[in-house]
Formats: structure tokens, sequence, C-alpha cells
């Protein structure tokens, strides 16, 4: 039972709890590193590790997805960024890497998002993705994926993913013509990942819709404002158990359809990945950790998809720092310092060969502690 607490006379809170609150405990038994496997899928779509790209245009363009996607993971291209906007954004990526943090940012940030999305250059992105040979995903709002949705699919993606702030099942509009979840991925033959949520019964309702996978957690981190701006948080190891838990009444309720879970949010070190994975998520979506990297075409800045909102920004902006090396580096190694940033993955097989694991889903299994 879910530890409730009054706040005040008539009115409860649940208690929650962050990555940072809980710690991985190891079984009886270890395992050799090099008989450990990091390899994921989702629908007929395999990948060597658990990494989704955050879809910001500071960490990804079509060449650093198609990067990533060489080097195991999922690029995920944002058709709403700056590269359906410009026919080359070079110029502007590289005056917002030199800004500095303050209000300014925002508001160039605001300017440089107002310039319309060309359906042409999301043909052309697409194409990009599709020459790189890897898995072509792109992500699309819940506002823009009924007016965007057949340029994406007449380009020929191989993933679609409908991320916002927050997206459920149930959208109510006095003025627009709601996206029904269900019914549009009804209509479709390609994988659908939707989210951000937060709970039990929003992630229960978004697998209930038909979607291959679901985001959990609205990509928080230290430069995210959506607390400030709208007075949510997500305390992500709650967040992920309790998507877990929805996962498995649908997989009782549907007799063996598996959702996967994808973390976003507080998620910077290979110890944080971990911690995600053992609470029950498939993936982690990375987007600052990525902007450290040489390939980030943003060139170390770093801010999310909300911060440009042209009336409710909800993203601090990063000030571009030295890169830790390449993509490659920062997702295998070697590290050369002990705080976790570097070789991220190659820290998760660490994690689950000293706890005994050969595989992820055996490591969804691992036993948490609570010690803080």
């Amino acid at each position: 039972m879910r530890d409730v607490v009054e706040i005040g006379l008539g009115k409860t809170a649940q208690r929650g709890y962050h990555l940072d609150d809980i710690a991985i405990v190891p079984s009886r038994r270890t395992r050799d590193v090099d008989d450990v496997s990091t390899a994921w899928q989702l629908d007929a779509y395999q990948f060597g590790i658990p990494c989704v790209g955050h879809p910001s245009d500071a960490t990804m363009s079509a060449s650093s997805a198609v990067r990533l996607g060489q080097l195991g993971g999922l690029g995920v291209l944002n058709v709403e960024g700056l590269w359906t906007r410009y026919e080359n954004p070079a110029k502007v990526l590289e005056e917002l890497a030199g800004l500095d943090e303050d209000a300014r940012a925002t508001k160039r940030l605001q300017e440089v998002y107002a310039e319309p999305i060309r359906p042409d250059l999301i043909a052309e992105r697409v194409r990009e993705l599709r020459a790189g040979g890897g898995t072509v995903a792109v992500r699309v709002s819940p506002q823009h994926t009924l007016a965007l949705a057949p340029v994406i699919l007449d380009a020929g993606v191989d993933i679609l993913v409908i991320q916002g702030t927050i997206v459920s099942a149930e959208h109510v509009s006095t003025t627009d013509e709601p996206l029904n979840l269900k019914e549009f991925i009804a209509d479709l033959d390609l994988p659908v990942i939707v989210g951000g949520c937060t709970d039990y019964k929003t992630a229960l309702h978004l697998m209930r819709t038909g979607a291959a996978g679901v985001i959990v957690g609205i990509g928080g981190d230290d430069w995210s404002t959506t607390e400030s701006v709208l007075g949510i948080r997500v305390p992500m190891a709650t967040a992920i158990a309790d998507a877990a838990a929805a996962r498995r009444d649908y997989l009782d309720e549907t007799g063996g359809r598996y959702v996967h879970l994808i973390a976003d949010g507080d998620i910077q070190t290979s110890g944080d990945i971990a911690k995600a994975l053992g609470c029950g998520a498939d993936a982690v979506m990375l987007g600052e950790a990525l902007s450290l990297c040489e390939e980030a075409p943003a060139g170390g800045a770093w801010w999310h998809s909300a911060a440009s909102h042209p009336s409710l920004p909800r993203g601090a902006f990063e000030v571009a720092g030295e890169p830790l090396g390449s993509m490659e580096r920062l997702l295998f190694g070697p590290a050369d310092e002990p705080d976790g940033q570097l070789n991220l993955f190659g820290g998760l097989r660490r994690a689950m060969a000293k706890c005994g694991y050969r595989d992820l889903k055996e490591f969804q299994k691992v036993g948490l502690v609570l010690d803080r």
C-alpha cells in the first residue's frame, strides 16, 4: 500500500521517491561483465543499448541521430525543431551555443523557433536519416500530430514518437478537434511511442491506445522549469515503478501484450541509468547527458524542447561547455573521471554483472533499498 501523508486537514499526498532516494541491492550471485547483454527490442527493431536520444535540437540532428543508431541506440529527430525550419541551421546553432545564461537566451530561442515548419524539410531530414542505414524515428507533439502526420508517414519513418510534457489518452477540448490516440494508432502499421506520463492510471490508459512504448517522466533535470511554471515535479523512481505495475496489469489484461517503458528525467550518470532500469524501465531517454559529446549539434549547449515555447517556456538555457569526448566514449568509455558521466553503458553492464543478472529483463527484478 502506498504511503499516504496528511499534509493538512482534508488533504493528503502520496509519498514519492526520486532515483537519488534509492539504491540497488546486489544479490548473492555475481557475473562476468562479458556475459552481460544490454540489448533490447521495440516491436521488430533491435538495439544494442537501452538508449533513446531525447529529441532536443541541442543533441539530435540527422547525423547525430544516425551516429547514436550506429552505436546501438535509437536517435529521435524533432520534426518541429530547427532542422525542419531552416535548410541549414548551422549558423543558428552556432549563435545559440554562444549565448549567455540569462533571460535573453530564452527570448532568442523563441525568436529562432518562430520560423515556420517546412514540410519539404521534414521529408528531407527523414531521407537523411534513412540514408544513415539505421532505424528512423521522429518526434511530433500531440498538438501537431494530425497536421504533420501525413508528411511524416509519406516520408517513411520506422517509429513515431508522440511526445509532450504531459500526454493523456483522453484530451478534452471545446475549441479544437483533439487527437484520439487510440484511433490514430489503430490506423498505423508502425510502432508508436507516446508520453510523457507520471502515474499508474495514465500509463495504463496510454497502453490501451495500442502504443508500443510509453515515455515515463517529463524530461526533468537541473535545467527543466516545469515545476516552477506548472507546479509539476515527478519522483522518477516511483513513476517508473507505477508504470511497470500498469504494464503488468495490461499484460494480464491483453493476454501477453508487452509495452516498453522509456524513462525520461533525472538521468545523468550510469548509476541513474541502472536505477531507472531496476525500477522497471526498458530504456532511458538521454538529453543533457548527450549534449556533452563532440557530435552534439549545439556544441555543448543544452535546452529542452519546451524551452522555446512562444508563450510559456519551460526550460532554462545551459551555456555550452567543453565536450567530454566522442559519443562513443560517452556511451562506452574509457572514462578518466569517476563521476559516472563517461562510459554510461559500460557502467550499466558492470552494475548488472555485480548483481548477477545477464540481461535487462532479469535486471528489472533487482532489489532496491531506500536510504535517504
